[in-house]
Protein backbone atom coordinates (compact mmCIF):
# COMPACT_ATOMS: atom_id res chain seq x y z
CA UNK A 1 0.00 0.00 0.00
CA UNK A 2 2.87 2.05 1.20
CA UNK A 3 4.47 1.60 -2.13
CA UNK A 4 1.13 2.46 -4.31
CA UNK A 5 0.79 5.72 -2.70
CA UNK A 6 4.45 6.64 -3.77
CA UNK A 7 3.52 5.47 -7.42
CA UNK A 8 0.32 7.84 -7.19
CA UNK A 9 2.32 10.68 -6.04
CA UNK A 10 5.24 10.26 -8.43
CA UNK A 11 2.60 9.85 -11.30
CA UNK A 12 0.85 13.12 -10.19
CA UNK A 13 3.77 15.00 -10.22
CA UNK A 14 5.20 13.83 -13.06
CA UNK A 15 1.55 14.78 -15.26
CA UNK A 16 2.40 17.37 -18.44
CA UNK A 17 -0.85 19.05 -17.07
CA UNK A 18 -1.84 21.05 -14.28
CA UNK A 19 -3.77 18.62 -11.57
CA UNK A 20 -5.97 19.87 -9.13
CA UNK A 21 -7.84 18.17 -6.65
CA UNK A 22 -11.02 20.32 -5.09
CA UNK A 23 -13.11 19.23 -2.06
CA UNK A 24 -16.41 21.34 -3.65
CA UNK A 25 -15.01 25.13 -2.66
CA UNK A 26 -11.00 24.97 -1.67
CA UNK A 27 -8.11 23.34 -3.49
CA UNK A 28 -6.54 20.39 -1.48
CA UNK A 29 -4.49 19.01 -3.76
CA UNK A 30 -2.00 20.27 -6.64
CA UNK A 31 0.64 19.00 -8.70
CA UNK A 32 4.38 20.46 -9.55
CA UNK A 33 2.51 21.56 -13.11
CA UNK A 34 -0.07 23.61 -11.28
CA UNK A 35 3.02 25.85 -10.13
CA UNK A 36 3.99 26.61 -13.19
CA UNK A 37 0.77 27.05 -15.10
CA UNK A 38 -0.60 29.39 -12.52
CA UNK A 39 2.21 31.30 -10.79
CA UNK A 40 1.57 30.02 -7.03
CA UNK A 41 3.67 27.88 -4.63
CA UNK A 42 1.90 24.33 -4.00
CA UNK A 43 1.77 24.96 -0.35
CA UNK A 44 0.07 28.41 -1.14
CA UNK A 45 -2.24 26.94 -3.16
CA UNK A 46 -3.43 24.11 -1.43
CA UNK A 47 -6.45 25.18 0.92
CA UNK A 48 -7.17 28.66 -1.15
CA UNK A 49 -10.47 29.18 -2.67
CA UNK A 50 -10.85 27.36 -6.20
CA UNK A 51 -12.02 31.14 -7.28
CA UNK A 52 -8.53 32.58 -6.85
CA UNK A 53 -8.25 30.49 -9.99
CA UNK A 54 -10.69 32.36 -12.26
CA UNK A 55 -11.63 35.38 -14.05
CA UNK A 56 -14.19 37.52 -13.29
CA UNK A 57 -16.44 36.06 -16.26
CA UNK A 58 -16.12 32.18 -14.49
CA UNK A 59 -16.91 33.16 -10.83
CA UNK A 60 -20.28 34.29 -11.98
CA UNK A 61 -20.89 30.61 -12.73
CA UNK A 62 -19.96 29.29 -9.22
CA UNK A 63 -24.01 28.27 -8.20
CA UNK A 64 -23.45 26.14 -11.08
CA UNK A 65 -20.56 24.14 -10.42
CA UNK A 66 -21.59 23.69 -7.15
CA UNK A 67 -24.60 22.38 -8.63
CA UNK A 68 -23.18 19.79 -11.18
CA UNK A 69 -20.46 18.75 -8.14
CA UNK A 70 -22.90 18.00 -5.99
CA UNK A 71 -25.41 16.51 -8.17
CA UNK A 72 -23.42 14.83 -10.65
CA UNK A 73 -22.89 10.84 -10.24
CA UNK A 74 -18.87 9.75 -9.85
CA UNK A 75 -17.80 9.87 -13.35
CA UNK A 76 -16.67 12.58 -15.71
CA UNK A 77 -18.39 15.57 -16.31
CA UNK A 78 -16.77 16.87 -19.51
CA UNK A 79 -14.21 19.51 -20.76
CA UNK A 80 -14.41 22.85 -21.66
CA UNK A 81 -12.07 25.97 -22.79
CA UNK A 82 -12.28 29.05 -20.94
CA UNK A 83 -10.04 31.37 -19.41
CA UNK A 84 -8.25 31.16 -15.57
CA UNK A 85 -6.29 33.17 -13.56
CA UNK A 86 -2.34 33.68 -12.88
CA UNK A 87 -1.49 34.80 -9.14
CA UNK A 88 0.04 38.47 -11.22
CA UNK A 89 -3.77 38.86 -12.26
CA UNK A 90 -3.31 37.85 -16.08
CA UNK A 91 -5.54 35.72 -17.71
CA UNK A 92 -4.95 32.84 -20.32
CA UNK A 93 -6.88 30.29 -21.94
CA UNK A 94 -7.33 26.74 -20.75
CA UNK A 95 -8.55 23.67 -21.60
CA UNK A 96 -10.21 21.72 -18.00
CA UNK A 97 -11.34 18.37 -17.76
CA UNK A 98 -13.04 17.53 -14.46
CA UNK A 99 -13.91 14.26 -12.95
CA UNK A 100 -16.08 13.58 -9.61
CA UNK A 101 -14.98 10.87 -7.53
CA UNK A 102 -15.93 9.03 -3.91
CA UNK A 103 -13.81 8.45 -1.34
CA UNK A 104 -13.46 7.67 2.66
CA UNK A 105 -12.87 11.86 2.93
CA UNK A 106 -15.55 12.30 0.86
CA UNK A 107 -16.45 13.70 -3.01
CA UNK A 108 -14.07 15.80 -4.55
CA UNK A 109 -13.62 16.94 -8.17
CA UNK A 110 -9.85 16.23 -9.70
CA UNK A 111 -9.56 18.83 -12.47
CA UNK A 112 -6.80 18.20 -15.75
CA UNK A 113 -6.10 21.89 -16.80
CA UNK A 114 -4.13 22.48 -20.00
CA UNK A 115 -2.66 25.96 -20.45
CA UNK A 116 -3.83 26.24 -24.33
CA UNK A 117 -2.36 29.68 -25.42
CA UNK A 118 0.21 28.57 -28.16
CA UNK A 119 -2.90 26.79 -29.69
CA UNK A 120 -5.46 29.69 -29.59
CA UNK A 121 -2.36 31.86 -30.65
CA UNK A 122 -2.08 29.38 -33.37
CA UNK A 123 -5.86 29.41 -34.26
CA UNK A 124 -6.37 33.01 -34.14
CA UNK A 125 -3.41 33.68 -36.49
CA UNK A 126 -4.76 31.05 -39.17
CA UNK A 127 -8.04 32.88 -39.06
CA UNK A 128 -6.24 35.91 -39.45
CA UNK A 129 -4.72 34.72 -42.29
CA UNK A 130 -7.68 33.06 -43.51
CA UNK A 131 -9.26 36.59 -43.51
CA UNK A 132 -6.22 38.59 -45.10
CA UNK A 133 -6.53 35.77 -47.82
CA UNK A 134 -9.82 36.57 -49.01
CA UNK A 135 -9.56 40.56 -48.42
CA UNK A 136 -6.42 40.15 -50.80
CA UNK A 137 -8.77 38.10 -53.34
CA UNK A 138 -11.64 40.50 -53.01
CA UNK A 139 -8.99 43.51 -53.77
CA UNK A 140 -7.32 40.81 -56.98
CA UNK A 141 -10.74 40.87 -58.43
CA UNK A 142 -11.70 44.20 -57.89
CA UNK A 143 -8.46 45.18 -59.72
CA UNK A 144 -9.00 42.45 -62.27
CA UNK A 145 -12.20 43.96 -63.06
CA UNK A 146 -11.17 47.74 -63.40
CA UNK A 147 -8.33 46.38 -65.62
CA UNK A 148 -10.16 44.28 -67.89
CA UNK A 149 -12.67 47.40 -67.81
CA UNK A 150 -10.33 49.95 -68.56
CA UNK A 151 -8.35 47.34 -71.66
CA UNK A 152 -12.39 46.96 -73.38
CA UNK A 153 -13.15 50.85 -73.02
CA UNK A 154 -9.56 51.49 -74.55
CA UNK A 155 -9.35 48.53 -77.19
CA UNK A 156 -12.84 49.48 -78.21
CA UNK A 157 -12.00 53.24 -78.82
CA UNK A 158 -9.23 52.26 -80.64
CA UNK A 159 -10.93 49.53 -82.72
CA UNK A 160 -13.53 52.27 -83.80
CA UNK A 161 -10.72 54.49 -85.28
CA UNK A 162 -9.30 51.70 -87.01
CA UNK A 163 -12.42 49.53 -88.28
CA UNK A 164 -13.98 53.60 -89.61
CA UNK A 165 -10.72 54.46 -91.14
CA UNK A 166 -9.79 51.58 -92.61
CA UNK A 167 -13.53 51.65 -94.08
CA UNK A 168 -12.34 54.78 -95.70
CA UNK A 169 -9.51 53.92 -97.60
CA UNK A 170 -11.43 50.82 -99.12
CA UNK A 171 -14.20 53.33 -100.21
CA UNK A 172 -11.92 55.79 -101.59
CA UNK A 173 -9.53 53.28 -103.15
CA UNK A 174 -12.75 51.76 -104.79
CA UNK A 175 -14.26 54.66 -106.23
CA UNK A 176 -13.95 55.75 -109.72
CA UNK A 177 -11.67 58.94 -109.30
CA UNK A 178 -10.18 57.85 -106.13
CA UNK A 179 -8.29 60.75 -103.86
CA UNK A 180 -4.46 59.78 -103.33
CA UNK A 181 -4.35 62.56 -100.78
CA UNK A 182 -7.11 60.87 -99.01
CA UNK A 183 -6.08 57.26 -98.70
CA UNK A 184 -3.30 58.63 -97.07
CA UNK A 185 -4.89 60.69 -94.70
CA UNK A 186 -7.24 58.00 -93.59
CA UNK A 187 -4.29 55.02 -93.73
CA UNK A 188 -2.09 57.51 -91.05
CA UNK A 189 -5.08 57.86 -88.37
CA UNK A 190 -5.14 53.42 -88.79
CA UNK A 191 -1.35 54.01 -88.38
CA UNK A 192 -1.89 56.02 -85.49
CA UNK A 193 -4.71 54.16 -83.53
CA UNK A 194 -2.36 51.24 -83.60
CA UNK A 195 0.75 52.75 -82.09
CA UNK A 196 -1.87 53.70 -79.44
CA UNK A 197 -2.95 50.04 -79.03
CA UNK A 198 1.11 49.25 -79.33
CA UNK A 199 1.66 51.90 -76.14
CA UNK A 200 -1.28 50.27 -74.24
CA UNK A 201 0.21 46.46 -74.58
CA UNK A 202 3.41 47.42 -73.26
CA UNK A 203 1.91 49.45 -70.47
CA UNK A 204 -0.32 46.52 -69.55
CA UNK A 205 2.75 44.07 -69.78
CA UNK A 206 5.25 46.47 -67.75
CA UNK A 207 2.23 46.54 -65.36
CA UNK A 208 1.78 42.96 -64.47
CA UNK A 209 5.62 42.44 -64.87
CA UNK A 210 5.28 40.27 -67.95
CA UNK A 211 7.68 42.26 -70.29
CA UNK A 212 11.07 40.77 -71.55
CA UNK A 213 13.19 43.38 -70.60
CA UNK A 214 16.67 43.87 -71.62
CA UNK A 215 18.66 44.95 -68.80
CA UNK A 216 22.19 46.07 -68.64
CA UNK A 217 24.19 48.52 -66.67
CA UNK A 218 23.25 51.98 -66.57
CA UNK A 219 24.23 55.03 -64.85
CA UNK A 220 21.34 56.99 -64.39
CA UNK A 221 22.39 60.74 -63.78
CA UNK A 222 23.62 59.89 -67.50
CA UNK A 223 20.63 58.40 -68.84
CA UNK A 224 18.53 61.49 -67.66
CA UNK A 225 20.32 64.20 -68.89
CA UNK A 226 19.79 62.39 -72.12
CA UNK A 227 16.13 62.49 -72.12
CA UNK A 228 15.43 66.01 -70.60
CA UNK A 229 14.56 67.36 -73.40
CA UNK A 230 11.99 64.90 -74.32
CA UNK A 231 11.08 65.54 -70.73
CA UNK A 232 10.67 69.16 -71.23
CA UNK A 233 8.43 68.75 -74.33
CA UNK A 234 6.38 66.67 -72.37
CA UNK A 235 5.76 68.67 -69.45
CA UNK A 236 5.34 72.01 -71.66
CA UNK A 237 6.66 75.28 -71.41
CA UNK A 238 4.44 76.26 -67.50
CA UNK A 239 6.46 73.99 -66.10
CA UNK A 240 10.43 74.03 -65.05
CA UNK A 241 12.07 71.26 -64.96
CA UNK A 242 14.90 70.79 -62.16
CA UNK A 243 17.65 68.02 -62.55
CA UNK A 244 19.65 67.62 -58.58
CA UNK A 245 22.05 64.66 -59.84
CA UNK A 246 24.19 63.31 -56.95
CA UNK A 247 27.44 62.79 -58.72
CA UNK A 248 29.43 59.75 -58.57
CA UNK A 249 26.47 57.18 -58.10
CA UNK A 250 27.12 53.59 -58.68
CA UNK A 251 24.95 52.02 -62.08
CA UNK A 252 21.70 50.35 -61.89
CA UNK A 253 20.72 47.63 -63.70
CA UNK A 254 17.81 47.93 -66.12
CA UNK A 255 16.55 48.55 -69.37
CA UNK A 256 17.18 52.11 -70.28
CA UNK A 257 14.35 51.95 -72.47
CA UNK A 258 12.34 51.18 -69.21
CA UNK A 259 13.77 53.68 -67.28
CA UNK A 260 12.71 56.45 -70.28
CA UNK A 261 9.04 55.30 -69.61
CA UNK A 262 9.01 55.38 -66.08
CA UNK A 263 10.14 59.34 -65.97
CA UNK A 264 7.79 59.92 -68.91
CA UNK A 265 5.06 58.42 -67.08
CA UNK A 266 5.70 60.54 -63.51
CA UNK A 267 6.47 63.46 -65.79
CA UNK A 268 2.86 63.56 -67.92
CA UNK A 269 1.31 63.07 -64.07
CA UNK A 270 3.44 65.85 -62.95
CA UNK A 271 2.13 67.88 -65.47
CA UNK A 272 -1.37 67.09 -65.37
CA UNK A 273 -1.02 68.17 -61.42
CA UNK A 274 0.08 71.47 -62.47
CA UNK A 275 -2.55 73.32 -65.20
CA UNK A 276 -0.96 76.14 -63.64
CA UNK A 277 2.55 75.98 -63.74
CA UNK A 278 5.42 74.87 -61.44
CA UNK A 279 8.38 73.11 -60.83
CA UNK A 280 9.10 69.39 -61.73
CA UNK A 281 12.36 68.39 -59.60
CA UNK A 282 14.23 65.25 -60.18
CA UNK A 283 17.00 64.37 -57.87
CA UNK A 284 19.40 61.44 -57.32
CA UNK A 285 20.93 60.02 -54.80
CA UNK A 286 22.57 57.10 -52.26
CA UNK A 287 20.42 55.22 -49.71
CA UNK A 288 22.25 52.27 -48.21
CA UNK A 289 22.77 50.34 -50.85
CA UNK A 290 20.54 51.10 -53.37
CA UNK A 291 20.22 54.11 -55.67
CA UNK A 292 17.47 56.56 -55.01
CA UNK A 293 15.54 57.98 -57.92
CA UNK A 294 12.74 61.06 -56.87
CA UNK A 295 10.58 62.99 -58.69
CA UNK A 296 8.79 65.59 -56.91
CA UNK A 297 6.43 67.93 -58.29
CA UNK A 298 4.53 71.06 -56.72
CA UNK A 299 1.06 70.60 -57.81
CA UNK A 300 -1.93 70.38 -56.05
CA UNK A 301 -1.37 66.89 -54.38
CA UNK A 302 -3.66 64.22 -53.58
CA UNK A 303 -6.05 63.82 -50.87
CA UNK A 304 -5.51 60.11 -48.50
CA UNK A 305 -7.95 57.65 -50.11
CA UNK A 306 -6.75 58.83 -53.69
CA UNK A 307 -3.10 58.34 -52.69
CA UNK A 308 -3.78 54.87 -51.42
CA UNK A 309 -5.06 53.46 -54.68
CA UNK A 310 -2.50 55.41 -57.17
CA UNK A 311 -0.80 52.26 -58.15
CA UNK A 312 -3.69 50.80 -58.82
CA UNK A 313 -4.66 49.91 -62.71
CA UNK A 314 -6.55 52.33 -64.36
CA UNK A 315 -7.72 54.40 -61.19
CA UNK A 316 -7.45 57.64 -62.07
CA UNK A 317 -9.66 60.40 -61.47
CA UNK A 318 -9.49 62.64 -64.92
CA UNK A 319 -11.96 62.67 -67.03
CA UNK A 320 -13.31 60.55 -69.46
CA UNK A 321 -10.64 59.97 -72.27
CA UNK A 322 -7.94 61.70 -70.95
CA UNK A 323 -6.10 59.23 -69.16
CA UNK A 324 -6.09 55.22 -68.80
CA UNK A 325 -5.10 55.26 -65.31
CA UNK A 326 -2.00 52.90 -66.48
CA UNK A 327 0.80 55.66 -65.63
CA UNK A 328 1.63 54.70 -61.94
CA UNK A 329 0.81 51.09 -61.95
CA UNK A 330 3.30 50.63 -64.93
CA UNK A 331 5.83 52.82 -62.52
CA UNK A 332 5.30 50.48 -60.04
CA UNK A 333 5.64 47.45 -62.54
CA UNK A 334 8.85 48.75 -64.34
CA UNK A 335 10.40 49.02 -60.51
CA UNK A 336 9.21 45.80 -59.36
CA UNK A 337 10.73 44.41 -61.99
CA UNK A 338 14.01 45.79 -61.46
CA UNK A 339 13.89 44.47 -58.29
CA UNK A 340 13.49 48.01 -56.71
CA UNK A 341 10.75 49.75 -54.59
CA UNK A 342 8.82 52.80 -55.48
CA UNK A 343 7.01 54.74 -52.57
CA UNK A 344 5.14 57.94 -53.11
CA UNK A 345 4.00 60.59 -50.64
CA UNK A 346 1.46 63.67 -51.42
CA UNK A 347 -0.75 66.50 -49.58
CA UNK A 348 -3.24 68.69 -50.72
CA UNK A 349 -1.74 71.59 -52.23
CA UNK A 350 1.58 71.16 -51.40
CA UNK A 351 2.69 68.55 -54.28
CA UNK A 352 3.59 65.19 -54.93
CA UNK A 353 6.50 62.87 -54.08
CA UNK A 354 7.56 59.54 -55.68
CA UNK A 355 10.92 57.97 -54.60
CA UNK A 356 12.44 54.77 -56.23
CA UNK A 357 15.01 52.79 -54.94
CA UNK A 358 17.22 50.26 -57.22
CA UNK A 359 19.55 48.32 -56.41
CA UNK A 360 23.30 49.10 -57.26
CA UNK A 361 25.51 47.34 -59.46
CA UNK A 362 28.91 48.31 -60.81
CA UNK A 363 30.53 51.66 -60.00
CA UNK A 364 30.74 52.80 -63.27
CA UNK A 365 28.84 52.47 -66.36
CA UNK A 366 30.81 50.95 -69.61
CA UNK A 367 31.32 53.80 -72.52
CA UNK A 368 28.44 53.85 -74.99
CA UNK A 369 28.94 52.39 -78.58
CA UNK A 370 27.10 53.60 -81.12
CA UNK A 371 25.49 51.68 -83.48
CA UNK A 372 24.52 53.11 -87.08
CA UNK A 373 21.94 51.18 -88.58
CA UNK A 374 23.41 49.38 -91.59
CA UNK A 375 20.98 48.12 -94.88
CA UNK A 376 18.35 46.16 -94.48
CA UNK A 377 17.82 44.91 -97.74
CA UNK A 378 18.03 40.85 -98.42
CA UNK A 379 20.56 39.14 -100.90
CA UNK A 380 18.32 36.34 -101.68
CA UNK A 381 18.63 34.54 -98.71
CA UNK A 382 15.55 32.15 -97.61
CA UNK A 383 13.77 32.33 -94.80
CA UNK A 384 11.49 30.24 -93.06
CA UNK A 385 8.44 32.32 -91.73
CA UNK A 386 6.35 30.54 -88.71
CA UNK A 387 2.69 32.41 -87.90
CA UNK A 388 -0.71 30.74 -86.95
CA UNK A 389 -2.72 34.39 -87.68
CA UNK A 390 -2.59 34.37 -91.57
CA UNK A 391 -2.86 38.15 -91.73
CA UNK A 392 0.17 38.79 -89.94
CA UNK A 393 2.39 36.02 -91.95
CA UNK A 394 1.01 36.96 -95.27
CA UNK A 395 2.45 41.06 -94.10
CA UNK A 396 5.64 39.28 -92.78
CA UNK A 397 6.10 37.40 -96.07
CA UNK A 398 5.30 40.74 -98.04
CA UNK A 399 7.41 43.04 -96.44
CA UNK A 400 10.34 39.83 -96.60
CA UNK A 401 10.17 39.23 -100.24
CA UNK A 402 9.94 42.97 -101.47
CA UNK A 403 13.19 43.32 -99.54
CA UNK A 404 14.88 40.88 -101.55
CA UNK A 405 14.49 37.68 -99.72
CA UNK A 406 12.78 34.59 -100.82
CA UNK A 407 10.49 33.83 -98.16
CA UNK A 408 8.80 29.88 -97.06
CA UNK A 409 5.53 30.33 -94.96
CA UNK A 410 4.33 27.97 -92.45
CA UNK A 411 1.37 28.39 -90.15
CA UNK A 412 2.56 26.71 -87.51
CA UNK A 413 5.30 23.91 -86.25
CA UNK A 414 4.65 20.83 -88.02
CA UNK A 415 4.07 22.38 -91.46
CA UNK A 416 7.29 24.27 -90.84
CA UNK A 417 9.34 20.79 -90.31
CA UNK A 418 7.36 19.43 -92.99
CA UNK A 419 8.26 22.69 -95.28
CA UNK A 420 12.18 22.33 -94.18
CA UNK A 421 12.32 18.43 -94.67
CA UNK A 422 11.49 18.99 -98.59
CA UNK A 423 13.18 22.24 -99.26
CA UNK A 424 16.68 21.54 -101.40
CA UNK A 425 18.38 24.67 -100.31
CA UNK A 426 19.75 26.02 -97.39
CA UNK A 427 17.59 28.03 -95.05
CA UNK A 428 19.34 30.37 -93.59
CA UNK A 429 16.76 31.88 -90.65
CA UNK A 430 13.93 30.76 -88.96
CA UNK A 431 11.27 33.94 -88.52
CA UNK A 432 9.08 32.18 -86.01
CA UNK A 433 6.00 33.10 -83.74
CA UNK A 434 6.66 32.24 -79.75
CA UNK A 435 3.07 31.12 -78.71
CA UNK A 436 1.33 28.89 -81.16
CA UNK A 437 -0.96 25.97 -81.25
CA UNK A 438 0.26 22.51 -81.42
CA UNK A 439 4.17 23.65 -81.07
CA UNK A 440 5.94 26.35 -79.08
CA UNK A 441 8.76 27.90 -81.23
CA UNK A 442 11.06 27.26 -79.02
CA UNK A 443 10.62 23.63 -79.72
CA UNK A 444 10.51 24.16 -83.48
CA UNK A 445 13.59 26.30 -83.30
CA UNK A 446 15.29 22.86 -81.48
CA UNK A 447 14.15 20.69 -83.90
CA UNK A 448 14.62 22.68 -86.95
CA UNK A 449 18.73 23.62 -85.75
CA UNK A 450 19.24 19.59 -85.22
CA UNK A 451 18.12 18.99 -88.98
CA UNK A 452 20.04 22.26 -90.33
CA UNK A 453 22.37 23.60 -87.97
CA UNK A 454 23.41 26.72 -89.83
CA UNK A 455 19.84 28.06 -89.54
CA UNK A 456 19.97 30.75 -87.51
CA UNK A 457 16.66 31.85 -85.14
CA UNK A 458 14.51 34.89 -84.77
CA UNK A 459 11.53 35.08 -82.91
CA UNK A 460 8.25 37.18 -82.90
CA UNK A 461 6.29 37.89 -79.62
CA UNK A 462 4.07 40.69 -78.48
CA UNK A 463 4.19 38.28 -74.76
CA UNK A 464 7.22 35.83 -75.02
CA UNK A 465 8.30 35.95 -71.58
CA UNK A 466 7.02 32.44 -70.49
CA UNK A 467 8.73 30.66 -73.48
CA UNK A 468 12.10 32.12 -73.88
CA UNK A 469 12.98 34.63 -70.71
CA UNK A 470 14.19 33.82 -67.28
CA UNK A 471 13.53 36.32 -64.61
CA UNK A 472 11.81 38.52 -67.07
CA UNK A 473 15.35 38.54 -69.06
CA UNK A 474 15.75 37.38 -72.54
CA UNK A 475 17.64 33.91 -71.87
CA UNK A 476 21.49 34.22 -73.43
CA UNK A 477 21.70 33.31 -77.41
CA UNK A 478 17.82 34.83 -78.11
CA UNK A 479 17.06 37.32 -80.78
CA UNK A 480 13.37 38.15 -80.21
CA UNK A 481 11.27 40.92 -82.32
CA UNK A 482 8.31 41.87 -80.28
CA UNK A 483 5.16 42.67 -81.90
CA UNK A 484 3.89 44.82 -82.72
CA UNK A 485 6.24 45.88 -84.97
CA UNK A 486 6.69 47.57 -88.33
CA UNK A 487 8.29 46.84 -91.68
CA UNK A 488 11.50 48.67 -91.14
CA UNK A 489 11.50 47.02 -87.65
CA UNK A 490 11.27 43.45 -88.83
CA UNK A 491 13.83 44.11 -91.80
CA UNK A 492 16.19 45.50 -89.62
CA UNK A 493 15.91 42.58 -87.17
CA UNK A 494 16.32 40.10 -89.47
CA UNK A 495 19.42 41.81 -91.55
CA UNK A 496 20.92 41.92 -87.72
CA UNK A 497 20.15 38.29 -86.80
CA UNK A 498 21.42 37.26 -90.39
CA UNK A 499 24.65 39.36 -90.20
CA UNK A 500 25.42 38.03 -87.05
Amino acid sequence: MEWSEELAGGLLQAAPDAILVIDGERIVLANDRAEQVYGWPRSELVGQSVEVLMTDEARVLRAERRRLFDESPPGSIGSIVTTARRRDGSSFPVESSTTIIETPQGRLAVAVVRDVTERVRTEEEKARLLAEAQAHRSQRLESLGQLAGGIAHDFNNMLGVILNYASFVIEEAESAEPDVSMIAADAQQVVRAGKRGTDLTHQLLAFARREVVRPQPVDLNAHIVEVQELLRRTLGEHITLIFRPDPGLPTVTCDPSQIEQLLVNLALNARDAMPAGGNLVIDTGLLDDRVRLRVSDSGRGMAPDVLERAFEPFFTTKGSGEGTGLGLATVYGIVTQAGGEVSMTSEVGLGTTVTVLLPAGATAAPADVDEQPGATDGHGETLLVVEDEDALRDVAGRILTGAGYRVLSAEGGAQALELAAGHDGEIDLLVSDVVMPGMLGKELAERLVVARPGTRVLYMSGYAQPVLASQGTLDPGVALLEKPFTANDLLAAVRKRLDG
